[in-house]
């Protein structure tokens, strides 16, 4: 059950209820592309850092260590040891992002794994079976992720499959939560809007969906490549398009200021590798903006990574220890730079929650963006 709590201007302030618990939106999902996010951050972490729901990958859990195995052993949040809301990304970006190893048909994708190169066969009927075997809170459709510079026909083409595809999704999806052996009989499904940047194709992408009576929508195919300006010119042209009484979701997206932006145009989920990945490189996200441990003049730096941060990094290290760990290439230097920048996204959702419930999000918007962008010396 999703219901709004409050709008300002196109900006959603909502609470998505599903069968392993309330998320708050605006929110961000930490991705643990594997099951676990990357940084030798731990479930136990999740919960202690404000994490409301996590996002796992259907294709590389069904690479390795198996669907059919997580299944078995009591999907995936007994196989993790996290009861709170799962989603799990339907894997079509990653096989996709294979270019050079797969072979799009209308039954499907045939690729070769990036693990140990063996040909896979996906579909839409085969990516809703993983993905109840995973027994993920919600499940996206299998769908084609076009280049952002593709040509028109070809983007044409590709958005008319993913919406045969997503019938398809939504079929197997009913037949799958009937069967007696599923584990999640409730699990829910997201459809994904798709385009490029081609303004028409996406509204009538949209206006098509929209129709399916779909727990939630996305937009996906953005954050790869185009402009920032491209992309919010496509939200502000999109969004208006897809259902207002169901969760809004930008796939891949992205910089705290693109969140910033995103929900002010009505996007409610959001998801990105960029705090884990730029963690693990020293690259940390402040109010101030972005520092880099690995510049010399933290060296003797004792002051945390954040002033105020009640993160497990800032409440008991220095910005120059945890600089040493990552130059001694200590696993704990990566883990305690991963957990900020998470705390620092899960904080500034929780922050945008509160700027919608007391109307001012506008302004804490405009703040918020004016100080990252700062240029302040850190």
């Amino acid at each position: 059950m999703y219901e709004i709590l409050k709008t300002e201007g196109n900006a959603k302030r909502a609470r998505f209820t599903t069968v392993h618990g309330v998320v708050e939106t605006p929110v961000f999902m930490n991705v643990g592309t594997v099951a676990a996010i990357k940084g030798a951050v731990a479930t136990k972490d999740l919960y202690e850092i404000g994490t409301q729901i996590e996002l796992s990958n259907t294709y590389h859990l069904h690479v390795r260590p198996g669907d059919k195995l997580i299944k078995e052993l009591g999907g995936l949040h007994k196989f993790m040891n996290w009861e709170k809301p799962i989603l799990t990304d339907s894997g079509g970006f990653q096989v996709f992002s294979l270019a050079g190893l797969r072979k799009i048909r209308e039954e499907g994708v045939t690729f070769h794994s990036h693990v140990d190169g063996r040909i896979i066969f996906m579909g839409p009927e085969e990516s809703m079976q993983i993905q109840s075997n995973l027994a993920s809170t919600v499940a996206m459709a299998f769908d084609e992720c076009p280049s952002s510079v593709a040509e028109r026909d070809y983007v044409k083409q590709s958005v008319e499959r993913t919406t045969r595809w997503l019938i398809r999704c939504q079929n197997e999806m009913k037949r799958l939560n009937s069967l007696e052996d599923t584990i999640n009989k409730n699990q829910l499904l997201f459809g994904i809007n798709q385009g490029a940047i081609l303004e028409d194709i996406r509204i009538d992408h949209a206006k098509r969906i929209s129709e399916m009576e779909l727990d939630g929508y996305a937009v996906g195919g953005l954050a790869v490549g185009e402009t920032h300006e491209e992309m919010y010119n496509i939200l502000d042209v999109t969004v208006p398009h897809l259902p207002k009484d169901k969760p809004t979701y930008l796939m891949g997206v992205g910089t705290p200021a693109n969140i910033l932006e995103g929900v002010d145009r009505g996007v409610d989920f959001f998801d990105c590798v960029y705090p884990s990945r730029n963690g693990r490189h020293g690259h940390l996200y402040t109010k101030l903006g972005k520092i880099n441990l690995f510049n010399q003049k933290y060296e003797k730096d004792m002051r945390p990574i954040e002033e105020g941060c009640e993160c497990p990094a800032c409440k008991m290290y220095s910005r120059a220890y945890i600089r040493h760990l990552l130059k001694a290439k200590e696993m704990l230097g990566m883990r305690l730079c991963v957990l900020h920048n998470l705390y620092f996204y899960n904080k500034l959702m929780s922050d945008i929650r509160d700027a919608l419930d007391n109307g001012n999000f506008k302004s804490f918007k405009n703040s918020m963006l004016d100080s990252m962008s700062s240029g302040e010396d850190l």
